[in-house]
């Protein structure tokens, strides 16, 4: 598989019992943050949209909402983060370690709606939910090492397919193929930049190799971190060049596409006329989701990165918010209800995990 690596032995009797409280009391922790953050954000987008006067037709678009097409929107959610759930299954348990003396239970799905819902809780887009994840895997007992490796080769492989799906769709609207917005600043210089980061980003790998080794003996910390990443790398590369996991692949490709769409379904659901291009919207999605990065609350950075970049596309001001709040909403509800679901199962029937060798 991708990184060989294994689950250490844990401690038996008594100490077994305290380590699964302490998994259990982490996530639910986690999960109790994010049900506070979905009331937030739901209450300060209303006030927002209330006391601003521009906002005002946001909202009543938002009042007059069809919910047929709501609940297909919530449906496409569901299988986008199925689509997670597969590719994290793929990359970070390739041996089902986690499945193991859990009677059956598929614990490494469970684990993975877990690490969904816990990055709701922190600021910084995927990368929170890295940090959610790589917790509850440490109080499992999965080596820091495997964590690094595995975590981040997920997270590139997410990053390599927006980039890709930038360069696919930016040229595809420069070139007349794709209906929409033809500028170049808007279509040609977003995949410049993707395939510019595709390239820098194998480029510094391929140095960072070199690197730890000189730094392994003075700094090993540094050394292990550039080690983690450059073999991240190579794996993404392998996978998406070579075929190494097409599960994984198939999940991200999921993940994103599918959460594209509940977009381009939001739009729907408010009667936006005239109605965004998929193309448009998948790429005012990549580029503006960036704002996520931002350290604020409730998903500001995300909502007005997205909403700024429809509008930037050509999107009517006010279809743009009301699309890019509902699609937040069910962005937030559907793994905010599917975690807490899975912390339920794994509060109720997973023991520590044992293996009995080393990596």
């Amino acid at each position: 598989m991708i990184v060989e690596g294994s689950l250490p032995v844990t401690l038996d009797g008594s100490a077994q019992g305290h380590h699964a409280r302490r998994v259990m009391s982490d996530v639910k922790r986690h999960l109790q943050k994010s049900a506070l953050k979905l009331v937030g954000y739901l209450l300060a987008a209303y006030l927002v949209l209330k006391l601003i006067p521009t906002l005002k037709q946001a909202l009543r678009s938002l009042e007059h909402v069809s919910w047929e097409w709501v609940l297909g929107a919530i449906a496409l959610e569901v299988v986008s983060e199925l689509g997670f759930v597969l590719a994290w299954g793929a990359i970070v348990d390739p041996e089902k370690l986690l499945d193991r003396d859990c009677h059956g239970r598929r614990t490494d799905d469970d684990v993975a709606w877990a690490q969904l819902a816990g990055g709701l809780v922190l600021p910084g887009g995927a990368w929170g939910g890295v940090g959610v994840g790589a917790l509850i895997l440490h109080r499992f007992g999965v080596p820091n090492k495997v964590i690094a490796e595995r975590e981040f080769n997920l997270s590139f492989l997410n990053t390599a397919v927006d980039a890709l799906a930038l360069i696919i769709f930016g040229v595809g609207l420069a070139t007349g193929l794709l209906a929409g917005e033809p500028h170049l600043l808007l279509t040609v210089l977003p995949a410049a930049v993707a395939a510019a980061g595709i390239a820098a980003g194998l480029l510094i790998a391929r140095r960072a190799s070199s690197d730890a080794e000189r730094l392994r003996a003075k700094h090993p910390k540094i050394a292990n971190t550039l080690t983690a990443l450059a073999n991240a790398v190579d794996d993404t590369k392998q996978l998406l060049v070579h075929g190494g996991s097409w599960m994984s692949v198939l999940g991200v490709l999921a993940y994103l596409g599918f959460d594209v769409l509940v977009m381009w379904t939001a739009f729907l659901a408010i009667h936006a006329h005239p109605l965004p291009g998929f193309a448009i919207v998948i790429m005012a999605y990549i580029i503006g989701a960036l704002g996520g990065s931002i350290p604020l609350p409730a998903s500001i950075g995300t909502v007005g990165g997205i909403a700024g970049m429809l509008i930037v596309y050509g999107v009517a001001h006010n279809a743009a918010i009301a699309a890019v709040l509902l699609h937040q909403a069910i962005g937030l509800l559907v793994p905010l209800t599917g975690g807490g679901i899975a912390y339920a199962i794994l509060r109720q029937r997973v023991g520590p995990i044992i293996h009995a060798t080393h990596e």
